[in-house]
């Protein structure tokens, strides 16, 4: 029952649309109708509440810790099923007709959840090329292509497959954004535009 109880666990946890709740909580309207109308924390930024930005990228990734440690601790070490549940919970959440964010703040907490040093070059990763580059979703990108590499270079192979599907997942989260990477046209943190 232990992994049947992991992936509802990690699913349910994962679903949780944050940045719809906080937004709307805080008056700013339905995210979805805002910017790009992704539920993540880059778009609730550009509803101009940074505290509510911080408050979303923080929730989304804990909501993959928990699952991850929770499952590990209470539920026979039924982790990386929980890592996967709540992944898929934050891109395919139930509640909004499974069109949910991209992932890349759940899965830092996954990542920190199951190997912390994995998790430590993940958010290094995001944050340096973030700053560099001003670029969300190329830094979210290439900080999930990062998790299996690091995976990888830790002998964490038991994690490589996992991380590596779930990285293809967010690559292909943002497929519209890489066409606009590759046009030129994708936008920088703190333009006004989606």
């Amino acid at each position: 029952m232990a992994p049947a109880a992991a992936l509802v666990l990690g699913y349910l946890l994962g679903s949780i649309p944050f940045g719809v709740v906080l937004t709307r909580m805080a008056g700013a309207g339905d995210l979805r109708t805002i910017g790009s109308g992704n539920i993540g924390a880059t778009n609730v930024l550009r509803t101009g509440r940074k505290g509510l930005a911080a408050a979303t990228l923080l929730l989304d990734a804990f909501k993959g810790f928990a699952a991850v440690w929770i499952a590990e601790r209470y539920l026979g070490g039924a982790g990386v099923i929980a890592a996967a549940a709540a992944f898929l919970g934050h891109c395919y959440p139930v509640w909004l007709g499974f069109k949910g964010g991209k992932g890349v703040a759940t899965l830092l907490g996954i990542v920190l959840a199951l190997h912390w040093p994995i998790g430590l070059v993940y958010a290094v990763v995001w944050i340096a090329l973030l700053a560099i580059f001003r670029i969300s979703s190329l830094a979210g990108m290439l900080a999930a292509i990062s998790a299996p590499l690091s995976a990888a270079s830790f002998s964490r192979f038991d994690l490589v497959l996992l991380l590596l599907a779930l990285a293809l997942i967010v690559v292909w989260k943002h497929r519209a954004n890489i066409e606009r990477l590759v046009g030129g046209v994708e936008p920088r943190v703190g333009s006004k535009h989606g």
